[in-house]
């Protein structure tokens, strides 16, 4: 039986584990921390518990086929509820928009609370399914750097189709054009950030992302986002996957043009074939050293990184749902901040995620576990603890203002997550969550592919390489290895 090593036990690392083993590998997944799923965590205190990383959980498709591939029904294993509201958004002078999940009724909404029309919501809607539609094929279910990729009538049809995909537009101009009031443009201007970019510069076909709300839904795992993990490992588990925890990697061990182990201070495990579930970064300046490889991936801009809150909170605020945004008067300048100052604006846009809202054994009767996060630039040598003192000040005088509530009066739990502890727990070079940001029209192509060029039985798979960060695109990174394996 051939035998597969995996680095990091990410949600595409374990991927990659079931889809090779249920081939008939033998997997093995090596991880440096004592608990598998990378960012997707959870934690507890004070009868609260809280999803430490992701929290929005969209095509729960593609964790349902990795039951299904193996003869399970997954839903005996994984469960989930689609939310009707699919966000609350807040505004400096009291407007709040409710974003349904149903087109027609968020539309009307938005003709009711902003100078936009109904028909402006529905008409870009339609554009950001036809966008999926004419990219979902090529560009997240393949290679982008295999020539067998592009001979296809597939292909044919996407680049016929590239005009009408806005790839040399920035998401805002394409926005802009769309909408003509500020908060509806926000609203859209938002989706850059599910992969750490900046809708000022990243190319309108990120215009995509609301389709994989509004036209595939929003969902809550029940049990939270860290039941992706456990679900997952558990199937690993049941069809022969061996996880050793606690196992940190030192070096891929090569020969020639093959991978052939992988080293770790205690043993060293054999291999035929090698997956690098570890930030592209990492790989070639610890695991496999190459100044060459390095100098390249570096030369991409890196995504934005966050700041969070956890707090459990001492009362239910009925006005807010399981996802809110507060947002900035002047969201162009907090991205300048982010990107050219590297440093947190003044008035932040704020998510506040509570799991509490549906998931009652989240939090105790009455109070509410409120994940508060900004983003935040990733690390360049910042005075990191002046900054997020200052801007934990700035975040709880905005809270309270909106919510006419002194906040931090109410906070009777707290942990943080910071950059640097993102770094420290994922091996996420500088802290940036999806590796490279996707601020270039062309970062589709310029992201890491899944396969080394040096050897030809080594992979990659998680949000540094292609297609992208956030669970949906990492799944779709271990379903593109697992078609390159022959």
């Amino acid at each position: 039986m051939k035998k597969v090593v995996i680095i990091g036990s990410g949600i595409a690392g374990i991927a990659s584990a079931i889809r090779l083993q249920n081939k008939g590998y033998r997997v093995q997944v090596l991880e440096k921390n004592s608990y598998p799923g990378g960012k997707i965590t959870q934690l507890t205190g004070n009868g609260f518990r809280f999803d430490a990383g992701p929290s929005l959980f969209t095509m729960p498709n593609l964790v349902n086929e990795l039951f299904e591939i193996c003869g399970k029904k997954a839903s005996d294993y994984f469960n989930y509820d689609r939310l009707n509201i699919l966000c609350n958004y807040f505004y400096e002078d009291g407007t709040k928009i409710s974003a349904n999940s149903d087109i027609p009724t968020f539309a009307k909404e938005i003709s009711q609370k902003t100078s936009d029309s109904a028909e402006s919501v529905k008409t870009h809607l339609e554009k950001s399914a036809f966008i999926y539609r004419a990219t979902e094929e090529q560009f997240l279910n393949k290679s982008l750097h295999k020539i067998s990729s592009f001979l296809s009538f597939s292909t044919l049809v996407s680049i016929f189709k590239l005009p009408f995909l806005k790839i040399f537009s920035s998401m805002n101009q394409v926005n802009e054009k769309a909408f003509k009031d500020s908060k509806t443009i926000r609203i859209f201007n938002r989706y850059a950030t599910y992969n750490g970019s900046n809708p000022y510069k990243a190319p309108g076909i990120l215009n995509i992302i609301p389709h994989l709300e509004f036209g595939l839904g929003a969902y809550l795992p029940k049990g939270g986002m860290h039941e992706i993990t456990n679900s997952l490992v558990q199937l690993a588990k049941e069809i022969g996957v061996e996880f050793h925890f606690n196992t940190e990697v030192n070096a891929i061990k090569t020969i020639d043009n093959l991978a052939k182990s992988v080293q770790t201070k205690s043993d060293n495990y054999k291999a035929d074939i090698v997956i690098c579930n570890a930030d592209i970064h990492t790989v070639y300046e610890k695991l496999l050293p190459s100044v060459k490889r390095l100098k390249k991936v570096d030369a991409q801009e890196r995504s934005s990184s966050a700041l969070i809150f956890y707090w459990g909170i001492g009362k239910e605020f009925p006005e807010l749902e399981v996802h809110n945004i507060m947002f900035t008067e002047d969201y162009k300048t907090e991205f300048k901040h982010l990107f050219e100052s590297k440093d947190i604006y003044k008035d932040p846009t704020i998510y506040i995620n509570i799991t509490s809202k549906h998931l009652k054994g989240d939090a105790p009767k009455g109070k509410e576990n409120w994940f508060v996060m900004i983003n935040v630039p990733s690390i360049y040598d910042q005075d990191w603890d002046q900054m997020i003192a200052k801007a934990k000040e700035n975040i709880l005088i905005k809270i309270s203002k909106i919510l006419g509530e002194d906040i931090e009066s109410l906070i009777e739990f707290e942990e943080q997550l910071t950059p640097q502890l993102i770094q420290d727990k994922t091996n996420s070079y500088k802290g940036s969550l999806y590796g490279t940001s996707s601020n270039n029209k062309f970062s589709a192509f310029l992201r890491h592919k899944n396969f080394s060029s040096d050897y030809k039985n080594l992979f990659f798979c998680g949000g540094s390489v292609h297609p992208g960060g956030g669970i949906p695109l990492a799944l779709s990174s271990a379903k593109i290895i697992d078609k390159l394996i022959k």
